[in-house]
């Protein structure tokens, strides 16, 4: 598929409220839009309702708007795209580019990623029972430019990196709802963490099994906390405070590498925004999380303003 302009988007899982590496992530998305004069989109991936409190998605809408960050189109909520899913997992199993697979993890495991039922190969026999979709791979070495870590190389092994579709509970997986979002929005840019930059050739398999060329990717580093772990959730990173948007998004663009003067700290958010917009610099994004470790105002009291 051929992009004629450029749309980034911000998707973010509804597990908690917005922290500060989601907030670094949110604006470098952001501010690539606004360097290509493009469209920004804010999608919530909200397809595992076992780990989203209900009041996480509001709570993120609610920071976004706080620092100034707002979708260029109505906001995409994953929990309402069921249909397209699934008719998206239909069309790979009629395809032979998913199948279904009653393996449990440990049997995988077991069986050193092998399937024991030949899930791959098995035409029917699982539809009654428990099961998931997987995707199926093909044994690839996969090459790629990502626009800020430069080439990159993956091996794909068929079957033993197959990943899951819809869980066995029902559960669409990340792997399929984002390509088919991405695909039905037109994304032509995917701005993402580089926590997961390992599962990118696997998506790009299941973008060209759907007919579409994947987006170009470009992967930052993740924020981390003072263990080294990347901030999140379950690491229990702290919200980010809404009351004080300024000095959030001047910190983000510090960890970010842009160098923002200190007079941006009594600015508003749009002036703050305005000023990143105008001096924004890819090449200034630190290269390793380690780098952008010190950055990390949740851990630099110093930085308080």
């Amino acid at each position: 598929m051929e992009h004629t302009r450029y749309r980034g988007r911000f998707a973010p899982s509804p597990t908690g409220p917005l922290h500060f590496g989601s907030l670094v992530t949110a604006v470098a998305t952001w501010l690539e839009a606004r360097a290509a004069n493009g469209d920004w989109l804010v999608r919530i991936e909200d397809l595992d309702p076992l780990r989203e409190p209900p009041e996480a998605t509001d709570q993120i809408l609610h920071s976004l708007d706080a620092h100034g960050l707002h979708s260029d189109e109505p906001i995409r909520f994953q929990s309402r795209r069921h249909p397209a899913y699934q008719k998206a997992i239909a069309y790979l199993l009629k395809n032979e580019k998913a199948y279904r697979c009653s393996c449990s993890r440990k049997q995988l495991l077991a069986h050193g990623g092998r399937h024991p039922s030949q899930c791959r190969t098995r035409k029917a026999g699982s539809e009654g029972s428990a099961h998931a979709i997987r995707f199926a791979l093909t044994d690839a070495h996969c090459q790629w430019q990502d626009l800020f870590l430069g080439p990159q190389h993956q091996i794909v092994r068929a079957e033993l990196d197959d990943p899951v579709l819809q869980r066995k509970e029902g559960f669409y997986a990340y792997q399929l709802a984002v390509a088919v979002d991405d695909i039905d929005q037109g994304i032509s840019h995917v701005v993402r963490g580089d926590d997961l930059l390992d599962m990118t050739a696997q998506q790009q398999q299941i973008f060209e099994a759907l007919g579409v060329s994947p987006p170009q990717w470009l992967h930052i580093p993740v924020i981390l906390n003072e263990q080294g772990q990347k901030l999140s959730k379950q690491n229990r990173a702290p919200a980010i405070d809404d009351s004080k948007p300024t000095t959030n998004l001047v910190h983000a663009l510090t960890a970010l590498g842009q160098q923002p003067p200190e007079s941006l700290f009594s600015a508003t958010v749009d002036e703050v925004l305005a000023w990143a917009r105008t001096h924004w610099k890819r090449t200034a994004i630190p290269l390793t999380s380690q780098q952008a470790r010190g950055i990390n105002p949740s851990t630099q009291s110093h930085l308080d303003h």
